[in-house]
């Protein structure tokens, strides 16, 4: 067959190599929004399995929802899904210790200085509650409580089976349009002038052309590195942490309102709260325990019987040299992968498609596009990068090889300088852009053992008196909202009971 080189022609043929969360977000994403102008065809094969992990989400995913028109009591229905107010982090600052990183906002602020300023003058002079006695996300998580409804303004996201959630957006994407074909990826075929992938041949004989080409194939990145070469940098000295086990359970209880992360003594256990079941997992490093080991202590610390048998997968943290190469995007797994105790897998599938639909190539592909598609794909992964690895490196921890290795290793100087600033002033310095905000950063420092030194002398422009009042009049405002919203299962009970 002959092929012919796809730069500088319009872009009509989209190929998506792979299904999953992914491949489907992708489909959804393009058919909903730019659908009337694509030819969009989605190649999957169900020879090759789902991870099927990525089941704790985080608030933007709501908007993205929004976007493809998905109405979310009909979704949560669906996906059996519960809410999400939060993750709760055990043993990661020091052993038996915990606390809650939530969504939302903590207090207020005033131009001078944001909140933890104000907290930490009436932790001093002994005014202050716990810090996230002053976020409604945080209490509520703790109360074991959720209202959803836009009246009551909390930030949350959603717990959800990742398989079902697929599926739902299989069948919104074929309704808008996208073709699905079964099959393998056995070839793909190069134009030897321009180095743009033309074809995709498949094991039952079908070739596929396109003028894009979506690689959503996984940890195996068929096309962006199995074809094109692109290159990986890796995290795996920062991050360290190289394989997961995880297990299904029976529903234990009535689920939380909040995911867990229970660190161990070589890496951290999940748990993920459904309505019909739970999501179990074990993330560790293979250099300081076995698959054996990791197994046995994952099915020994779960709250209900398993349902499934455990599954291993490994994994390279890090990412592609170039999430665009050529006329190649990568995304999700394919593009780069930092870890999952902060449930950004989905997030970053959903932020390379919605940066994707914004420097779409609907004319031609040019060079200056795929470097600002770059520059911004690599930006984020530092950012969200740094903010992973700031679990790790702020520890107390020494009990064991791995947490000493973590507590003592080089971390990136934008990151140190971001530990120490806090550490010196209270002050946390993000740019607009940034996925996790003023609140994130604040909570998990303080949470691991970072407190701050000093704080914004604004503060003590106020008596003591009028300290005590100031917080006293923010928690009571949090204990009333709490206190008037059911329980989270009362609320799912009404709201979204799974179909």
């Amino acid at each position: 067959m002959q092929t012919v080189s796809n730069n500088n022609k319009k872009i009509q043929r989209v190929v998506i190599a792979g299904g999953g969360s992914a491949g489907w977000m992708t489909a959804a994403s393009l058919s909903k929004l730019l659908g009337k102008s694509l030819d969009v065809t989605l190649i999957e094969s169900e020879a090759i399995g789902r991870i099927g992990v990525g089941e704790a989400t985080i608030p933007p995913l709501r908007t993205f929802n929004e976007l493809l028109g998905i109405n979310e009591q009909h979704f949560m229905k669906t996906v059996r899904g519960t809410f999400k107010l939060g993750i709760e982090f055990k043993n990661w600052g020091r052993l038996n210790d915990s606390y809650i990183h939530s969504f939302g906002d903590t207090g207020r602020i005033c131009w001078a200085g944001e909140f933890q300023h104000f907290w930490l003058a009436g932790l001093k002079k002994g005014i202050a509650d716990e810090f996230g006695a002053y976020c409604p996300e945080h209490a509520a998580a703790k109360a074991g409580k959720f209202l959803g409804s836009r009246d009551s303004k909390l930030d949350y996201a959603y717990h959800i089976d990742a398989g079902l959630y697929a599926d739902y957006l299989k069948q919104l994407a074929l309704g808008k349009g996208v073709k699905r074909l079964e099959g393998k990826i056995e070839d793909v075929g190069i134009d030897p002038q321009s180095g743009y992938i033309t074809t995709l041949s498949l094991d039952n004989g079908a070739v596929v052309e396109g003028d894009l080409f979506i690689d959503c194939t996984g940890f195996a990145a068929r096309l962006i590195e199995g074809a094109l070469n692109t290159g990986f940098e890796s995290y795996g000295h920062l991050i360290p942490c190289d394989t997961a086990v995880a297990v299904q359970t029976e529903k234990a209880g009535e689920p939380r309102p909040y995911t867990q992360a229970i660190a161990h003594e070589w890496g951290w256990q999940w748990r993920i709260p459904l309505q019909h079941r739970v999501g179990n997992g074990l993330v560790f490093c293979s250099r300081y325990t076995s698959e054996e080991e990791a197994i046995a202590a994952l099915m020994n610390n779960l709250e209900s019987p398993a349902i499934t048998e455990p599954k291993v997968f490994r994994y390279k943290t890090g990412r592609r040299l170039k999430g665009w190469n050529k006329n190649c995007i990568a995304i999700g797994l394919a593009s780069g992968f930092v870890e999952p105790v902060e449930s950004t897998a989905i997030h970053l599938v959903m932020a390379s498609i919605l940066r994707l639909m914004k420097l779409f190539p609907h004319h031609e592909i040019c060079q200056a596009n795929i470097d600002e598609y770059n520059n911004q794909t690599r930006e984020e992964m530092e950012r969200i990068r740094d903010f992973i690895i700031l679990h790790y490196k702020a520890t107390e921890r020494d009990d064991s090889p791995f947490w000493r290795y973590c507590k003592n290793m080089e971390v990136p100087s934008t990151l140190a300088h971001r530990m120490e600033l806090f550490k010196n002033t209270a002050r946390v310095c993000i740019t607009q852009s940034e996925l996790f905000r003023l609140d994130s950063w604040t909570q998990v420092m303080m949470g691991q053992g970072i407190m701050p030194e000093n704080y914004h002398q604004i503060v003590d422009q106020m008596s003591e008196a009028e300290l005590a009042k100031f917080l006293g009049g923010i928690k009571g405002q949090v204990d009333a909202r709490v206190a008037s919203m059911p329980s989270h299962q009362e609320f799912i009970n009404h709201y979204c009971r799974a179909l």
